[in-house]
């Protein structure tokens, strides 16, 4: 008997294709230059509310969204990977490296904005925090955000995306339908993640806050 789960809440699946959409033009703005840089710096901005936003959604989202549920001890990850792992749970959301691969991403793309916010290329773009920081701080920022944060981040999501093709054609595990859907059909019951108008209400709320956030550290600049 298969049992209907809603693992993903629509806030989740929403930031999920956003920061897809988001880090896609990034890349692309930075590579065409030019007058492409004033949206590179805004679509930054856009990319530091979504993060902010995940932060706390982590915290207080829905059931499988949050960081406490799919936060896993090393030795949880080392048996998963020798294939020893607890399949009653580690089918349903992230599986430990699963989660690894999220906050590993999350890291990444917060170096690259925070580096972003300092950076300063001395010619027609700083960032709006460079001016607020000591002169080696920037030079720091600038340095990582352009010779190291954009390759690290753009092969570990070529990595990320060889995983998804792995896991969906391979094993059979329709990772990209729930991440539309939401939904997950599992053969044994779990606890189903929050997703009601009342929830989605506090996500937008906190999606105002961040972005919020985002514009009072534009303002700054």
């Amino acid at each position: 008997m298969q049992h209907t789960v809603r693992v993903w809440d629509l806030p989740t699946r929403l930031f999920h294709w956003a920061i897809v959409a988001t880090t896609i033009a990034l890349v692309a703005t930075a590579k065409i230059g030019g007058n492409a840089m004033q949206w590179h710096m805004r679509l930054g901005l856009v990319m530091l509310a979504l993060l902010a936003f995940r932060l706390a959604w982590g915290l207080v989202g829905g059931h499988w969204s949050r960081f406490a549920n799919f936060l896993y001890s090393p030795g949880r990850l080392w048996r998963y990977l020798a294939g020893r792992g607890d399949e009653a749970r580690d089918d349903v959301g992230h599986s430990p490296l699963g989660a690894l691969s999220v906050f590993t991403l999350l890291a990444l793309l917060l170096a690259q904005v925070c580096s972003g916010l300092l950076s300063d290329d001395e010619i027609a773009s700083a960032g709006p925090l460079a001016h607020l920081a000591p002169g080696e701080w920037v030079d720091l920022a600038s340095w990582y955000h352009k010779d190291v944060g954009q390759y690290l981040l753009v092969a570990f999501v070529v990595l990320h995306l060889c995983a998804i093709a792995f896991y969906t054609l391979v094993r059979r595990r329709p990772l990209v339908r729930a991440m539309v859907r939401g939904d997950k059909q599992l053969p044994r019951p779990a606890p189903s993640s929050r997703d009601d108008l009342a929830s989605r209400a506090g996500a937008a709320a906190i999606l105002a806050a961040a972005c919020a956030l985002a514009w009072w550290v534009a303002s700054l600049g």
